[in-house]
């Protein structure tokens, strides 16, 4: 436990405190696509907005998907059923040619990639990018979208993709 120095501030706690706490929250899996076509699973995923709507999601600056995403006007975000395990582990790891079969999707919106079989999408404007640490918070702002998918949500809980207790 990191507790207040004597003179009332608080030094910050190691990097790994944050990682072991956040490992408590299920999180809802997500891809993330931009024209390219280019990907990433993202588990930072907030609705950040509801007036004017506005979604956020966090990616390293060291991804291989951050140079394209730094200059991408428009993002894909797909939230994943849970029956969608092995796309989330292509489009997480590292040198994957993630658009390739058995990965379905087509052109959409924007010329943003849509994720077959996804719960359900938006595409998004990207307004932002605002620094936090070795990341990039993006914020952006629906302008079309389906959430009509039936089905459950693929959960990312403690280091390991879940899916909900019936």
């Amino acid at each position: 436990m990191t507790a207040p120095s004597e003179a009332g501030t608080s030094p910050l706690a190691p990097p790994d405190l944050l990682r072991r706490v956040f490992r408590q929250q299920a999180s809802t899996v997500a891809v993330i696509t931009l024209p390219g076509p280019v990907g990433f699973t993202a588990t930072s995923l907030t609705s950040a907005s509801a007036e004017p709507p506005v979604v956020s999601f966090g990616v390293a600056e060291t991804s291989s998907c951050w140079p394209a995403l730094a200059e991408a006007p428009y993002a894909g975000v797909h939230l994943l059923a849970e029956d969608q395990r092995e796309l989330a582990e292509t489009f997480a790891r590292h040198g994957a040619d993630r658009f390739a079969p058995p990965t379905r999707w087509r052109p959409g919106p924007q010329g943003v990639p849509l994720l077959d079989g996804a719960l359900a999408w938006l595409v998004c404007r990207i307004t932002a990018r605002v620094p936090a640490g070795n990341h990039r918070v993006v914020l952006a702002e629906p302008v079309a979208g389906d959430p009509t998918s039936p089905g459950r949500p693929l959960l990312y809980h403690q280091g390991r993709y879940r899916a909900l207790d019936a």
